[in-house]
C-alpha cells in the first residue's frame, strides 16, 4: 500500500484534565502558578479569599488544592478543614503554600489534613514535583474507590445470595422436620415420644418408628456426620427407607403366610452398612441405633452402631447403659454387629440420645456426660413422654448457656405402670 493511500492513524484523545483551585490573595502568584498549570494542561479554578475558595468547593470538586497559608477572611488551614470535613466521596491532594518552615507550623499543617508544602518563593520543578506525588496518590485512590465499589457489589450479591439460601434451607427445615409424620405413638402399654432439633436450618439427625405386625414396633435414632445439606439429604433418604410405608421399608419382609414381618436388626444394619459402601459411595457415614420392640411382652432387640450408649431407666430409678458401641453405619466393608436382647416392665424407660446431648459443652468447655445425662433422668424420674424430652432440652440450654452447634434428637421408649394415664402429647 502506498503512502497515499493510508488512513492516517487517529491518535487516542488525551484523559481528562484534573482540575486544581488555586487559592491565594496575590493576583500575581495565582497567574504565575495559573499559567503553568494550564501548559502542563491541568483545568484551574482561583480564589482570592477563604470564601471565594469554600465556594469553588461547594460549586465543583477540584482534585488538587493549592492554598497560601495567608488568605483573605481566614488561612489555608481553614480551607483544609473545610476540605477534610466536607464529607466528599473523593480525595483531593491538598498542597499548603508557606515561607514558615518550624516543625510547629509543618505540624499544624498535617493536623489540618495538608498533604505537602510548598516553600516560597516556588521553582517549577518543586510545584511539578509534589504535583506528580498528587497524581500517584489521586491514581491509587480512584483504584482503590473502584476496588472497593465492585467489592461492595460483590458483597450485596452474596447476600442477596444467602438471604435466598436461607429461605431454601428454612423450607428445607420445615420439610425434614415434616419427615417425621408422629411425634408420638402409643402401643399396649407402651409409649414412644421423639425429639429432632437440629442445631442450623437443617441437621444430620433423625428419629422415628414404624409398625411392623400387630405386637412389633420399630423404632431409631440415627446421626450422619456434617450438618449440611450432604447430611440433611441422606437423613432424608434414611428417613423414607425406615418410613411406615410397608413397600419402602427396608427392615420390612413379606413373610410366608403373605403378612409381613421385620428383619433381625443386626440384619438390618448389616444391609444399611452394605448400601452406604456399594450404592451411595459417599464420604459421609452415621451412627444408628435400632430397637425392635415386642410391645405385648416388653422384650427389645436392639442393635447399637457407633451411637451413644442407649440408656434404661428402670422404675425404680437405676439408670442402665446399653451396648459396647460398635462401628458406625458406612465405615468398614464387613462391620460386624452387636445385637442385645433386653426386658422392659412396667415403669421402665429406653433413651436413645444423641452425642448432640451427651456432647454439649457448658461455658467451660465440660461437655454433659454421662452424668450429666444421668442427672437428667434421675430429676425428671416422674416427668414422661413429650413433658421429659422438653425438660431435657430446657436443662440443655440452661447447661450450654449458648447456641448449640450440634443437632440434639431423642427416642423415648416408655412403659406404664398397671392403671396410670399415658403422657399428655405437647
Amino acid at each position: 500500500m502506498s503512502r497515499t493511500n493510508r488512513t492516517p492513524a487517529r491518535a487516542s484523545p488525551p484523559p481528562p484534565s484534573r482540575l486544581v483551585l488555586l487559592a491565594d490573595t496575590s493576583t500575581g502568584q495565582r497567574r504565575m502558578l495559573a499559567v503553568q498549570l494550564l501548559r502542563a494542561n491541568y483545568r484551574v479554578a482561583e480564589a482570592a479569599s477563604l470564601e471565594e475558595a469554600k465556594a469553588v468547593l461547594t460549586c465543583c470538586d477540584p482534585d488538587i488544592v493549592i492554598s497560601d497559608w495567608y488568605l483573605a477572611g481566614g488561612s489555608g488551614l481553614d480551607l483544609c478543614r473545610e476540605l477534610r470535613g466536607s464529607g466528599r466521596t473523593s480525595y483531593s491532594f491538598f498542597i499548603l503554600l508557606t515561607s514558615k518552615s518550624t516543625k510547629e507550623d509543618l505540624a499544624a499543617g498535617l493536623q489540618a489534613g495538608a498533604d505537602e508544602f510548598l516553600t516560597k518563593p516556588i521553582s517549577g520543578a518543586e510545584l511539578f514535583a509534589r504535583l506528580s506525588v498528587a497524581e500517584r496518590i489521586l491514581t491509587m485512590e480512584a483504584r482503590l474507590r473502584r476496588t472497593n465499589t465492585e467489592l461492595q457489589q460483590a458483597v450485596d450479591r452474596l447476600n442477596d445470595a444467602q438471604t435466598a439460601m436461607n429461605l431454601d434451607l428454612r423450607d428445607a427445615r420445615v420439610l425434614q422436620q415434616r419427615l417425621i409424620r408422629e411425634r408420638t405413638g402409643q402401643f399396649g402399654d407402651f409409649h414412644i415420644s421423639l425429639l429432632l432439633r437440629p442445631a442450623g436450618h437443617i441437621g444430620g439427625d433423625m428419629v422415628g418408628f414404624f409398625p411392623i405386625n400387630g405386637r412389633r414396633i420399630g423404632a431409631y435414632a440415627l446421626d450422619v456426620s456434617g450438618h449440611g445439606v450432604t447430611a440433611a439429604l441422606l437423613t432424608a433418604r434414611l428417613a423414607a427407607q425406615l418410613s411406615d410405608a410397608s413397600d419402602q421399608n427396608l427392615a420390612l419382609r413379606m413373610s410366608e403366610y403373605g403378612l409381613y414381618d421385620a428383619c433381625a436388626p443386626i440384619e438390618l444394619m448389616t444391609l444399611l452398612n452394605r448400601q452406604m459402601l456399594d450404592e451411595l459411595r459417599t464420604d459421609a457415614y452415621y451412627t444408628m441405633a435400632y430397637a425392635d420392640l415386642d410391645y405385648l411382652t416388653g422384650q427389645v432387640r436392639l442393635v447399637q452402631a457407633g451411637h451413644p450408649h442407649p440408656v434404661v431407666q428402670r422404675a425404680d430409678g437405676r439408670i442402665e447403659r446399653i451396648g459396647r458401641g460398635g462401628l458406625p453405619v458406612g465405615v468398614v466393608k464387613d462391620a460386624q454387629f452387636e445385637e442385645i436382647c433386653l426386658h422392659l416392665a412396667p415403669g421402665d424407660r429406653l433413651l436413645l440420645a444423641s452425642d448432640g446431648i451427651t456432647d454439649c459443652e457448658n461455658p467451660a468447655g465440660q461437655p454433659l456426660g454421662d452424668e450429666g445425662l444421668t442427672a437428667i433422668l434421675r430429676t425428671n424420674a416422674r416427668v414422661h413422654g413429650p413433658g421429659f424430652l422438653e425438660s431435657l432440652s430446657w436443662s440443655l440450654s440452661n447447661y450450654i448457656n449458648s447456641s448449640r452447634v450440634d443437632d440434639m434428637s431423642a427416642v423415648l421408649i416408655e412403659r406404664a405402670l398397671p392403671g396410670s394415664a399415658a403422657p399428655a402429647v405437647s
